[in-house]
């Protein structure tokens, strides 16, 4: 079944460039993934899949039905883009300014098309059902959420997932497997100060927002380093302040967002309340009054051991061992995959696309930021044969 694969992946793969390159030359933001989802919808739909639309907003999804009474299996590939001026001159640069595929989602929907593509070839062979999930607004941390309240995971019911993400860190050719925590939660902060205004030349007859922020955010940086087991990660990160009206005015209200981020269920829940008490303790002590809200986003993401050797198995035998990186540590980087990996088991790998020759070694998120379009080959092939291996029974 292997060289059938390949040789239909040999096929499609300056198409799979192409879209890829549509792709990101019409990049869309979070929510706002409309005309992506038409696109998509049309080759699903032209495969002969079941598409829905609209699910959890513009997200879409195609299944295909082999035989019956099989389990089904769901594959995932985010859809939004970042709201980053695009530097890189390329004859498939974003055409919207402000907008660019800087975190590689283009190539997760390019693989999973291909995946779709060449699956689709050899239906009446799959002892099972395939689900292509197209989600939408994964960088706002909202996409799986509202694609799980639609119902993505039933009719037919998931049994199981894989997703993927690129990353400039392993060589184009090559995936990295990761056992168990392979990211951690992400949760948003926000604080909004509350002094009291007056003159610049009075500072004793005010409350001063900003000088208490200043403190706020001097101590909430002390909490990993003083109150957290130095032996479990955790981040607070905060990455947004804004406050005072004019030069010559005490500032009455200053608003600070930022994110938390931890390894554990344990260290997650501490972070939350250890926050607030410093921003009540400092408050309090100057006067000052304060709002607090702590949303939570995708939790940690955990890796299921059975369908990890599954996926690791499938790989070294499409790519050989050489080509399948173990990866050790966990990053506190957060994916909203996690949340469906909470209700059903699943897998999410590393695809390389990092080449030194074709420039594709800048971080994600960076203005500079592409991939290197061989690794389609390499993503569709581990894929397509996960599934295949899966639904013949492999992944019990």
């Amino acid at each position: 079944m292997q060289s059938t694969i390949e040789k239909e992946i040999s096929k499609i793969k300056d198409t799979l460039t192409k879209i890829r390159r549509d792709f990101h030359k019409n990049p869309e933001l979070s929510g706002q993934e409309e005309e992506t989802m038409a696109f998509i919808a049309g080759i699903l739909e032209s495969l002969g899949l079941s598409v829905t639309r609209n699910v959890g907003g513009y997200g879409i999804t195609g299944t295909l039905f082999g035989k019956k009474g099989g389990r089904t299996i769901a594959l995932r590939a985010d859809m939004d883009a970042l709201p980053i001026t695009e530097k890189r001159d390329c004859d498939y640069k974003s055409t919207r300014p402000g907008i660019m595929h800087a975190c590689g989602h283009d190539m997760h929907m390019a693989v999973l098309i291909g995946a779709a593509m060449v699956l689709s070839k050899v239906k009446e062979k799959l002892a099972g059902n395939v689900k292509f999930v197209f989600q939408p607004a994964e960088e706002t941390v909202g996409g799986a959420r509202g694609m799980m309240a639609d119902g993505v995971l039933n009719d037919p019911k998931v049994d199981t997932m894989i997703g993927l993400h690129v990353t400039p860190l392993i060589e184009t050719g090559k995936v990295g497997i990761k056992y168990g925590t392979m990211m951690a939660s992400a949760d948003k902060v926000h604080i909004v100060i509350k002094g009291r205004s007056g003159h610049a030349a009075q500072p004793h007859c005010t409350v001063d927002a900003i000088w208490v922020a200043a403190m706020v955010i001097n101590a909430i940086h002390q909490i990993v380093s003083r109150r957290i087991d130095p032996l479990m990660p955790a981040i607070i990160s905060l990455g947004m302040i804004s406050g005072g009206t004019a030069p010559n005015i005490i500032a009455d209200r200053v608003e600070i967002t930022g994110t938390a981020r931890s390894l554990t269920a344990e260290v997650r829940e501490g972070l939350a309340e250890m926050i607030e008490n410093v921003i009540k303790g400092v408050t309090d002590s100057v006067g000052a009054d304060y709002e607090y809200t702590f949303t939570k986003g995708p939790p940690s993401l955990d890796n299921d051991e059975k369908m990890t050797d599954l996926v690791k198995a499938t790989a070294i035998s499409a790519l050989g061992e050489d080509n399948v990186e173990r990866i050790q540590k966990p990053t506190m980087g957060g994916e909203d995959f996690a949340l469906y990996l909470n209700e059903i088991p699943g897998v999410f790998f590393r695809l390389g696309t990092g080449s030194k020759k074709r420039d594709t070694l800048h971080p994600l998120h960076n203005e500079m930021f592409d991939v290197d379009d061989d690794a389609i080959t390499s993503g569709v092939l581990v894929m397509a044969m996960s599934v295949i291996k899966y639904l013949k029974g492999n992944g019990k």
